[in-house]
């Protein structure tokens, strides 16, 4: 199995999808069950989310995980 050496960095589209829908911050959270703050942090990139947080948002704005989240390399 090869041997990962480069960190990478997760990006997400949730900021971009929520506009979209027209919601505040505070919609998504509570839509999804999760505090403001945990939006602000996904959004700023600051929070890589569960598994099962990354279905939840999937499910919510009608996506698939590999269009809401994207990796990049440093």
């Amino acid at each position: 199995m090869p041997r990962i050496v480069n960190t990478l960095r997760i990006y997400n589209r949730i900021q971009e999808l929520r506009l979209a829908h027209n919601l505040t911050q505070q919609e998504l959270a509570d839509a999804i069950d999760i505090t403001r703050a945990t939006v602000i942090a996904l959004e700023k990139g600051n929070y890589n989310p569960s598994l099962e947080l990354a279905f939840r948002l999937a499910n919510y704005f009608k996506t698939n995980i590999n269009k809401l989240f994207f990796e990049s390399e440093k």
